[in-house]
């Protein structure tokens, strides 16, 4: 009875210090979808340019997802997540200096290495939990994506205070904190490593499962999505609606925070009603609400047998805030049923796993902002990054309807034919 306290009192801490850990990471990740704002006017960049600049550090945190979850399943991922967060603290400083573009854009990449901690957390959080409660403790570890709100209520505050050059400093400083705090909370446990000595490529055999594929795609819309909003949404109220930045950060903080503190929600929900069902209706909840975000403020007249007749359609900040706070909740759930299909499905080796669907994910977060920023320049139309995620939903939704039922025949003619050999 008391290993049993002790080892559930070693995983509540370990849940606990990965949390913290995860959640100043991610904040520090998402650092140029504020300070991006201030630069943005001092070096003059087009909208495109702003995307590439805030997406930098998603490219190098999406990358680094694969190796680092398969040296998590190695060595551990007390180790692993500690050395990685301790090697970003010089580079995140130094963006205080940065005077030019490739200044901003290379530091970005270092500094990205952050985003990589979440295919370290999932499968060493996991594996210190039976499989009926992997769902809601990696939900609550993934509650660590609300450091894009962090960052909002945090950075509009140092900017307005001291300027954006301290907002750097600021979040070096909260990352070694962060990291010597995970390494004195949390535990090691040999049994969880994978103690096989198989080559990297060998791991990665499970790319050739067509299922993997198809969880990346899920995890591209979920996650990508709330990445490239987190970073975007900033400025969009900014643009579009006029607000100062501090104003606009805490209605942006009304997606980034459901979206993040919700995963847990999401994990108890994929838990008790199963994965599949969970991630299609929050496919369905994105399908709509991108549809009438996608909407761009519109004019028109009409002839009437009176005269002509203006008409005005447009979201007011009200609705569009709504709207967005839907979505954030949908994607927090949506980002917890995916990878409770991983644990559910690929229990050996979550880590390479997590690490291949995070990258995925990771990826659409670095594409996304480059392509919201693309469009308004090509079109004009700021709604348009709204259009593009309605796209990418509906490719889902297709993708998920064809693919479970195929699979879905398929379980039922293997059952009918155990039976009819049965009784033969």
């Amino acid at each position: 009875m008391t290993t049993q306290v002790n080892s559930s009192g070693k995983a509540n801490s370990v849940l606990g210090a990965s949390t913290l850990a995860f959640t100043i990471c991610f904040t520090i990740w998402m650092m140029f979808g504020v300070i991006g704002i201030p630069i943005k006017k001092t070096l003059g960049l087009n909208e495109t340019q702003f995307g590439l600049l805030t997406a930098m550090p998603v490219l190098t945190g999406s990358l680094i997802r694969v190796p680092l979850g398969i040296w998590t399943d190695r060595f551990g991922g007390r180790i692993v997540l500690f050395l990685l967060m301790i090697s970003t603290v010089i580079p995140i400083y130094l963006i205080s200096y940065a005077t030019a573009y490739w200044h901003f854009l290379v530091l970005g990449l270092f500094v990205g290495l952050a985003g990589g901690s979440f295919s370290v957390g999932t499968p060493y959080v996991a594996r210190w939990f039976k499989k009926d409660r992997q769902g809601l403790a990696m939900g609550i570890f993934g509650a660590g994506n609300s450091g894009a709100a962090v960052n909002k209520f945090i950075a509009p505050a140092i900017i307005a205070s001291a300027g954006w050059v301290m907002v750097p400093k600021v979040y070096a400083v909260m990352m070694l904190a962060a990291a010597l705090i995970f390494w004195a909370f949390s535990s090691t446990d040999p049994s969880h490593n994978v103690k096989s000595t198989a080559s990297f490529g060998e791991q990665l055999k499970m790319l050739k499962d067509p299922k993997v594929w198809r969880y990346c795609q899920y995890y591209s819309v979920v996650f990508g999505g709330y990445v490239g909003l987190s970073l975007w949404m900033v400025k969009y109220y900014v643009t579009e609606y006029d607000f100062d930045m501090k104003d606009a950060a805490l209605l942006a903080a009304c997606f980034s925070l459901p979206g993040g503190v919700l995963r847990a929600f999401g994990g108890w929900l994929s838990d008790k009603y199963g994965a599949y069902k969970v991630t299609w209706w929050v496919m369905w909840v994105c399908w709509v609400s991108f549809f009438l975000l996608s909407y761009p403020q519109t004019e028109f007249t009409i002839k009437t047998v009176t005269g002509p007749q203006a008409f005005n359609i447009a979201l007011t900040p009200i609705i569009f805030t709504s709207l967005l706070f839907v979505v954030g909740i949908a994607m927090a759930v949506g980002k917890a049923s995916v990878f409770k299909f991983i644990s559910d499905e690929y229990t050996h080796n979550i880590g390479a796993v997590s690490g291949v669907v995070g990258l995925a994910g990771g990826l659409g977060g670095f594409v996304l902002p480059i392509m919201f920023g693309a469009m308004v320049d090509l079109t004009g139309v700021r709604s348009s990054c709204f259009m593009l995620l309605y796209g990418t939903v509906c490719v889902s939704l297709v993708w998920m309807h064809f693919q479970f039922r195929k699979e879905i025949m398929q379980s039922a003619q293997t059952a009918l034919n155990t039976t009819n050999t049965a009784h033969a």
